[in-house]
């Protein structure tokens, strides 16, 4: 017979349920085709990002940044706005920050007043525009870059 106690004792807390599921996460994705890219503190997002590449519905867009970096950003195959790309940073460098524990707050609205994504020559300006419209496919690279400031007449 089985008593109240015994029971518990299966019961995993919050915190210990979160450390096995990084300890069979960090054993398993390595050993994944599809998945050995992501880092170990991968969220569900990645994943379905990952598995829609696979699967041909995503692409990658590699955004240059000024010091030659290349950040690839996964995005919606043939929907993708210029927004969604801008989300897509966004949501990147906000995972990157928090992988490494900095508590830089960056703001975004300044980011994009500041700095234009160039697609061979071209200003990225419309966020409604599609990137396909742009000519941006899988692979795609676009700079990230600083605004010059434009003289008043």
């Amino acid at each position: 017979m089985e008593t109240e106690n015994d029971s518990d004792s299966d019961i995993l807390n919050h915190e210990e349920l979160l450390k096995l599921t990084s300890s069979i996460l960090t054993d398993l994705l390595p050993k994944d085709p599809v998945l050995k890219d992501l880092p170990c503190e991968v969220t569900l997002e990645e994943v379905n990002a990952q598995v829609a590449l696979q699967f041909g519905r995503s692409m990658t867009v590699y955004v240059v940044r000024g010091d030659g970096e290349e950040l690839p950003i996964v995005v919606p195959q043939g929907t993708a706005t210029v927004l969604d790309l801008k989300h897509a940073i966004k949501r990147h460098m906000g995972l990157r920050l928090m992988r490494q524990k900095n508590n830089v707050k960056l703001s975004w609205r300044h980011i994009w007043k500041t700095h234009w994504l160039i697609f061979e020559s071209q200003v990225l300006k419309e966020d409604k525009m599609l990137l396909s419209n742009y000519n941006i496919y899988n692979r795609c690279r676009v700079t990230f870059t600083r605004r010059l400031r434009e003289r008043r007449k």
